[in-house]
């Protein structure tokens, strides 16, 4: 595991601390602070910031590891990765995790798997020996995972999801408790509804296909859905400790998927 400023320094001091089962446990993982040119690792995840990706590619730039799993939510274009790293060592990609750090230990979990398991493909949709491999790996590691033809039309979905569930934290007086805002609900309904309609026709394939019941549902029936999964302890989990650790990345996104359908549909 490679960190920098306080995350590494709390790393060096105690270790990779997670929480399990109301548990504090102690991962074994080496921790380095500098990635050499000559270190050759099979696969790389960068789990960073979608701001945080130009300057930590440019790291990696001269590093002789030949794939980069980028773990990132994102609408730039891969090529434009590719120009700063090297062609052909991005591997779009993105985790079926959601948690966050508290006083230096981990409270995460893996996302279930008919929800959203790690997601990642070839940029142009080809199956390759890597994706082979890297099925593989998240295989004998237990991490469900699903492999799909084109990470960009997925990623436009996903974003088109949780881009109006941020906002409705955002917006909301009382972020921890939003599902009580019955405005606020309406509104993320709509949005949401919105747009996976867009998207659906400017000829995007709505990935994966069930994201399509987003712009079928009734609005009535779509807000009572998304109460509940605010009110969820899977809501805090995996959406409101994202959104309030991470607001400037998830306002950024807004503004970039926002211009991506006012450009394209």
């Amino acid at each position: 595991m490679y960190a920098r400023g306080k995350r590494l320094e709390s790393l060096k001091k105690s270790g990779l601390l997670y929480k399990l089962n109301g548990q504090i446990h102690k991962a074994d993982v080496k921790i380095i602070e500098k990635v050499a040119i000559d270190d050759r690792f099979d696969y790389i995840f960068l789990t960073v910031k979608e701001y945080q990706v130009h300057t930590a590619l440019e790291e990696l730039s001269l590093n002789a590891s030949p794939n980069i799993v980028t773990m990132v939510n994102t609408l730039e274009p891969y090529g434009k990765w590719e120009k700063i790293c090297g062609e052909g060592r991005i591997i779009p990609a993105f985790p079926g995790a959601g948690g966050s750090f508290k006083e230096d230990i981990l409270n995460a979990a893996l996302t279930p798997k008919v929800i959203q398991p790690t997601t990642f493909a070839e940029i142009n949709g080809s199956k390759t020996k890597r994706m082979a491999e890297l099925s593989l790996i998240f295989k004998k590691s237990k991490i469900p995972y699903q492999i799909v033809r084109n990470m960009h039309e997925w990623q436009l979905c996903h974003l088109a999801m949780v881009v109006p569930i941020a906002d409705a934290y955002y917006e909301a007086g009382c972020p921890e408790k939003v599902w009580r805002e019955k405005r606020v609900m309406t509104k993320t309904a709509k949005q949401m509804k919105r747009n996976f309609r867009e998207l659906y026709d400017s000829g995007v394939n709505l990935s994966p296909w069930k994201m399509n019941l987003f712009r079928l549902m009734p609005v009535w029936i779509l807000r009572a859905g998304i109460t509940v999964t605010f009110m969820s302890s899977f809501g805090n989990m995996f959406m409101y400790q994202h959104s309030m650790n991470a607001p400037e990345e998830m306002r950024k996104l807004h503004l970039q998927f926002y211009q991506y359908m006012e450009k394209e549909t």
